[in-house]
């Protein structure tokens, strides 16, 4: 006789999924370096086995234009940077590991279409607004394929902060560890070029307490939504 199977519920354990803003102030000038249209289509002429041609005279304008994460209205910064260096100062924070930390928070920005090498083709970013002075234009001298000196020239924002949306799960990390890690990431890791992970001193920041919070928003109010 065949035996009646019963069915079983499944009970998955209920995710404590919260929202909380913080705001960063920057303690270095940050330096950024997006990937610009021209080295894009270099790279993939390259990988295609195509002819290559002349050597562009270099644009320093050009190339500081294109070291920019541009939103609508203003400048970004990859939300994933932010979060990349939390997870790294975790190494520096006991009791939170970084496989921990990779799984329990994300950081939320604005979605960016850019487009790609290939015709038709396009890549998403989710940046952080940038706000603060706006960028100069920056030259540093670099070591590049055998040791050859280049001059490159990115954009570089002398004072600025950022506001942090976190999305993140409760049960994993409490409100306070979220502050304690991006803190420690602010002075022992940093974000963009030159950050103190790479042995620089730039894009260096801290968490932004109530006092400076209140003096950001009167001096550059919110922009309505």
């Amino acid at each position: 006789m065949a035996m009646k199977k019963e069915s079983v519920g499944i009970e998955l354990p209920k995710l404590d999924i919260r929202l909380m803003e913080v705001t960063v102030v920057g303690d270095s000038p940050l330096i950024v370096h997006a990937w610009s249209q021209k080295a894009k289509l270099e790279m993939l002429g390259k990988q295609m086995k195509q002819a290559k041609g002349a050597k562009e005279a270099k644009d320093p304008k050009a190339d500081f234009e294109a070291s920019l994460y541009r939103l609508g209205d203003g400048y970004g910064f990859p939300s994933v940077g932010f979060k990349n260096a939390a997870v790294t100062a975790c190494t520096s924070v006991a009791g939170i590991t970084k496989v921990a930390a990779r799984q329990a928070f994300h950081i939320l920005g604005e979605d960016v279409d850019v487009k790609g090498a290939f015709d038709g083709t396009k890549a998403r970013n989710n940046l952080v607004r940038i706000e603060g002075t706006e960028p100069a234009m920056r030259e540093d001298m670099v070591r590049v394929g055998m040791g050859t000196a280049d001059l490159r020239y990115r954009g570089e924002f002398a004072d600025w902060y950022a506001r942090l949306l976190v999305r993140y799960n409760g049960n994993v990390l409490s409100e306070s560890q979220i502050l304690n890690i991006l803190n420690v990431a602010g002075f022992a890791v940093g974000v963009g070029e030159w950050r103190p992970e790479k042995d620089g001193m730039s894009g260096m920041f801290h968490v932004a307490t109530e006092s400076e919070i209140a003096k950001l928003e009167a001096a550059q109010p919110r922009k309505a939504a």
